[in-house]
């Protein structure tokens, strides 16, 4: 993994410009903490910070090829990269039969000779997570290229003559060209709890929207699209289904095993995080491996824990279970409340989302990478899976199936928070309703449905395509900018995008054919599993319950009121006081969290709010 950042511009000579690029450059020294490369021409520039996993002798960029050009000479061609390509070595051999040759062993090389070779259709035969740009001077133009599913972040901001990009905001903000504003849309999208496909919080910058080639030369910007989530007709019966997901679940793990590091799993003692610990281990075992497991807990969370609808029962004897059975190298990481509450972690957070963005959700997975990075590089994780198979609870919620709107915020759990601490009269003029329900029928829209489909099978092809094209896009986004803040790999198996094609197309009667929640995956995956996970029902990643966490978040708050902190343009006095006046237990600390990244945001990026 690595952090990529450039600068294309027409009318500007950018060899002038390599302080700027650097600074650029240097913005994601956490994502790339092994090397460091810059590569100039007359009109662009790249930057790159390198995390090695793959070939750590010969896998430095920015990477350059010379072509032939017109007239007899050469020039060259020049990318910067960030991810895996898992299929490289199979796409190497192919390469190799066509003529090309390879001075290294890394994926890099592979994908930038695929271009060479099949131009922008080589987008079709990557299998992987990856954000990438290539300069190509034969036509002028810039290629940046976004896994299809979102897994790697990529941003990019359009200038008069050209266009600055990055892995993240912060690289684009470091060029004098981008402004630190934020206008109503990006507010919006800050606050409604869905991610828009192409959208940023910042004005006038942009994604390269999941499976998207956005293409810059002199004549402007233009996108197209290689990958998007496509109804299809599922004929396999459920003992074949239940086999097709097993043998790619195998095929996928064996492929994201694949580094020249440290590798682990996370595990939290659910069922999937548990089945890619079981798969994992199976496959290492063959050559005489033991898996490495990582879980998070919290100081004092056997004594305070309280059951709730969402989670029922605590991780950690599901965990213990799951490393017993496949005997890992497992380790607890214990976080405490001050720690948790730390205002120099809250910043770090804040600054590695580029976002108001915090809470102990963000900062305890923080806090474990960070653990983890200690001992290993590279970690596979159970993201996705609830989307993709079906997990959460509202899944299987009628009323929500009801509910024309995004799922998750039809959930009873989840009515009342976007506006949380913030002003009536912002929250009035950003009018969240209306943008929610115009972003929903967007979404919808972009579905189809199949002939002869059933209304409760096409109610429920829209909550899984809402969860897998918005909903899990946020999840990749904060697993990505809390391991890469540590500089850890983070893979996501359940992103694959075989196995999303294929799970999505199942009809929703398979997912649930044994009267659980994602039945194909624990049908699957059960031999790996021990009784106890194969069983659980779902229970979402774990929060602290010890009320010394609120009372902290509460002093914090007071602090801020104290000072008269500009927070106060955004946030109600009087709501922040209604909730530290509130009754012990009953205090809702999403408003807590949420005052308080905004106050850190503020004033690490003082940035310019415009209205509308």
């Amino acid at each position: 993994m690595c952090g990529i950042t450039g600068w294309v511009a027409y009318r500007r000579d950018l060899v002038a410009e390599q302080a700027t690029v650097e600074a650029m450059t240097e913005t994601m020294a956490c994502r790339g903490p092994d090397a460091h490369g810059t590569w100039w021409a007359p009109h662009v520039a790249l930057g790159h910070r390198r995390l090695a996993v793959i070939d750590l002798e010969g896998g430095e960029q920015p990477m350059t090829v010379d072509v032939p050009a017109p007239g007899g000479a050469t020039t060259t061609v020049g990318m910067v990269y960030s991810g895996e390509a898992y299929n490289y070595l199979e796409l190497k051999d192919e390469l190799r039969s066509r003529g090309h040759r390879f001075a290294t062993d890394s994926d890099t090389e592979v994908v930038l000779h695929a271009y060479l070779e099949w131009g922008e259709a080589f987008t079709e035969r990557l299998n992987g997570m990856y954000a990438f740009a290539i300069w190509d001077p034969r036509e002028d133009k810039l290629v940046m290229v976004r896994d299809r599913m979102g897994i790697k972040p990529f941003f990019y901001y359009p200038t008069d003559d050209g266009v600055l990009f990055g892995s993240e905001p912060k690289a684009i903000l470091a060029n004098p060209l981008a402004r630190a504003a934020v206008d109503d849309n990006g507010l919006r999208e800050l606050l409604t709890l869905s991610k828009t496909p192409g959208h940023s919080l910042w004005a006038g910058m942009f994604e390269v929207a999941p499976g998207t080639v956005v293409t810059v030369d002199r004549n402007g910007v233009r996108k197209s699209t290689y990958w998007r989530l496509e109804t299809r007709a599922h004929t396999d019966d459920q003992d074949s289904s239940v086999a097709h997901v097993r043998e790619l679940l195998d095929d996928i793990t064996r492929r994201q095993l694949v580094a020249d590091v440290p590798r682990c799993v996370l595990l939290s003692g659910g069922l999937d995080s548990s089945a890619i610990t079981g798969l994992a281990a199976e496959q290492l075992a063959v050559d005489g491996e033991k898996v490495r497991s990582f879980a998070v807990d919290f100081a004092g969370q056997a004594e305070n824990f309280v059951a709730s609808e969402l989670r029922s029962t605590p991780d950690t004897p599901y965990v213990h279970d799951v490393a017993d059975l496949v005997k890992s190298q497992h380790s607890d990481i214990v976080l405490d409340n001050a720690t948790l509450t730390d205002p120099d972690v809250r910043r770090t957070v804040v600054r590695a989302n580029d976002a108001p963005l915090a809470g102990d959700l963000f900062s305890s997975l923080y806090l474990l990478f960070k653990a983890i990075r200690e001992q290993s590089t590279v970690a596979l994780s159970g993201e996705s899976a609830d989307e993709l198979f079906g997990g959460y609870l509202w899944f299987h919620d009628p009323e929500v199936q009801r509910a024309e709107t995004f799922p998750w915020l039809a959930f009873r759990g989840f009515r009342g928070r976007p506006g949380g601490v913030l002003r009536d009269d912002l929250l009035r003029r950003l009018d969240l309703p209306s943008y929610v329900r115009d972003r929903y029928a967007d979404a919808v829209g972009e579905i189809e449905r199949l002939d002869g489909e059933s209304d409760h099978e096409w109610t429920m092809r829209k909550i899984c395509y809402l969860h897998l094209t918005r909903m899990v896009r946020m999840l990749l986004d904060r697993k990505d900018r809390m391991s890469m803040a540590v500089g850890l790999e983070v893979r996501v198996p359940f992103c694959d995008h075989r196995l999303v094609e294929y799970v999505y197309n199942t009809p929703w009667s398979l997912k649930t054919f044994d009267g659980q929640e994602k039945s194909l995956l624990r049908a699957a995956t059960r031999n790996v599993l021990p009784e106890s996970v194969a069983t659980r029902t779902k229970s979402p990643y774990p929060q602290t319950q010890d009320p010394a966490y609120v009372v902290a978040l509460s002093e914090q708050a007071r602090q801020l009121l104290a000072d008269d902190h500009p927070v106060l343009e955004l946030a109600d006095r009087a709501k922040v006081d209604q909730t530290l006046t509130a009754e012990p237990g009953a205090v809702p600390r999403q408003n807590l969290e949420q005052l308080l990244s905004l106050a850190t945001w503020l004033d690490i990026y003082r940035p310019e709010i415009r209205a509308a």
